[in-house]
């Protein structure tokens, strides 16, 4: 995070001992550990006193600060669903289902890599021609809903789900 950044966590009494303290006492004496939770109230209080006041400083911050603007970018309903990546694998788990029941998915999941790739590549080439049909029908798809979203655009047509204007 950004030095002065308003999301900075505030700093507890031992964050200020660690900035102050920590590396001026392992450079005097390295081979004693630091303990914090060893040292006296009197110890203690400064670095209380430095987190009680960045905390009213932090408070101050947080009441003026308002979440980014933006946020996340809404997924749009209508697109059409992705391919899946792997065409074997809708093919194939069945079978290792079968075989192995009550396999886990991850072990599943192994298993089907492996038989993977034990394929030779004129075993592999029904699979990654099937894939590249549905990424080419999914390319259309995209394109052809982009080209009726110009068309409604430039015919004032209203949108599905849209009202007429």
């Amino acid at each position: 995070m950004a030095k002065g950044d308003p999301k900075k966590p505030k700093m507890s009494a031992y964050a200020f001992f660690v900035q102050t303290c920590r590396e001026e006492h392992t450079k005097k004496n390295p081979e004693v550990p630091v303990n914090f939770a060893e040292f006296s109230k009197k110890e203690k209080s400064k670095f209380d006193e430095m987190a009680k006041g960045d905390k009213v400083h932090y408070d101050q911050e947080m009441k003026d600060y308002g979440p980014a603007k933006g946020g996340k970018k809404k997924k749009d309903p209508n697109a059409p669903k992705r391919p899946p990546s792997t065409t074997i694998c809708s093919e194939l788990r069945p079978k290792i289902k079968s075989t192995n029941p009550g396999i886990s998915i991850g072990d599943g999941a192994k298993k089907l890599g492996e038989m993977w790739n034990n394929l030779s590549d004129s075993e592999k080439q029904p699979y990654v021609n099937k894939a590249s049909k549905l990424k080419e029908r999914m390319s259309q798809t995209i394109s052809l809903k982009g080209s009726l979203m110009v068309l409604r655009v430039l015919l004032n047509l209203p949108g599905k789900g849209e009202r007429g204007r």
